[in-house]
């Protein structure tokens, strides 16, 4: 029988649902005690997107990679929780910079508070998970340093935009490449590297999780497009309402046929409008655009999948497949 666990963890194999449920319930567990502050308002602030909820797929990707050595070596849990408040530190920021009113359907820290309040909590969560990565050693330091350096440099790049010689697709999957793919790829390799498996296990779930990452990221983009909220959550075009460049939007603004001029004209303009919005989303999801999207996300997805070929064939393995076709296949 086929049972679906966390993030819709797909398995035949009670003992691995089994294994990650009780994993995950130990990093929430550390995860609740790593955001306490002796100052009652930080910890607030500090859980208040942690008990928004989440999808947690960082830290299930830290247990799955563990799979392949020591599953309970001492470092994999702490592990899960320095990649998740990594992530959740990120997304404080993120809605500084974006002015989002909303994050996980709660109001941001920023628009709750202000942005003093979600800078200076994103901080305290980064300071967090800095010291429980000192217990993990200087590797672990080591790595999570570079990955942090991507994220910042995948944000900046982000803010500045393409520069007049580059190709803005090609911009756009590098800065996903940072931005995602470098703390998803470090959430597999801390799984496998302190798990103790072996090197080539390590270096497969670190390119694993950077393909993985980006794929996640591009299903992201159509969904912003193509969602139904009703199914998925997702009010349809809140990053287009708010000119967040997404790869459909992109791949549409590169047409060069006369027909799309009306959707041209509307993705350069203002479309906090809810009329304009909403023919931008109708021309948009008729546009073989999010064909080629599509194909981009399926050409990501496949490549990761094909990463996993050398692992051996223990449940791990099969799970991490089927996190492929859920990524593609995504509605929320």
């Amino acid at each position: 029988m086929t049972a679906a666990g966390p993030f819709g963890l797909i398995t035949s194999d009670q003992a691995l649902l089994d294994d990650i449920t009780q994993g995950l319930a130990a990093v929430e567990e550390m995860l609740r005690d790593a955001t306490k502050s002796s100052y009652d308002f930080i910890t607030q602030a500090s859980q208040h997107l942690m008990n928004a909820g989440g999808k947690r797929f960082r830290p299930l990707l830290v247990l799955l990679a563990a799979q392949f050595g020591d599953k309970h070596a001492p470092g994999v849990v702490p592990a899960a929780v320095v990649v998740e408040i990594t992530h959740l530190a990120t997304l404080y920021h993120d809605d500084v910079m974006d002015e989002a009113p909303l994050r996980r359907g709660v109001r941001s820290v920023n628009s709750q508070w202000n942005n003093s309040v979600a800078i200076l909590t994103g901080d305290f969560l980064f300071a967090r998970a800095s010291d429980i990565l000192a217990d993990l050693g200087p590797e672990a330091v080591r790595i999570q340093a570079r990955t942090f350096e991507r994220l910042v440099t995948g944000q900046i790049r982000e803010s500045m935009g393409p520069g007049s010689d580059d190709d803005p697709i090609e911009h756009y999957l590098s800065v996903v490449a940072d931005k995602t793919g470098s703390l998803i790829a470090t959430s597999g390799r801390f799984g496998a590297m302190l798990s103790g498996a072996d090197e080539t296990v390590v270096d497969i779930m670190t390119n694993f999780g950077e393909r993985i990452g980006v794929a996640f990221q591009l299903s992201d983009d159509l969904l912003d497009v193509a969602s139904d909220s009703a199914q998925s959550g997702k009010t349809p075009g809140t990053d287009l309402r708010e000119g967040v460049p997404t790869l459909p939007v992109l791949y549409a603004k590169a047409s060069q046929d006369p027909g799309d001029a009306r959707l041209r004209e509307l993705l350069d303009g203002d479309l906090t409008d809810d009329a304009r919005l909403a023919e931008a989303l109708d021309l948009l999801r008729a546009h073989p655009a999010m064909d080629a999207a599509r194909r981009e996300l399926l050409r990501y997805a496949e490549s990761a999948r094909e990463l996993l070929a050398p692992l051996p064939d223990i449940p791990a393995k099969a799970a991490l497949a089927a996190i492929c076709d859920q990524v593609v296949n995504r509605t929320g």
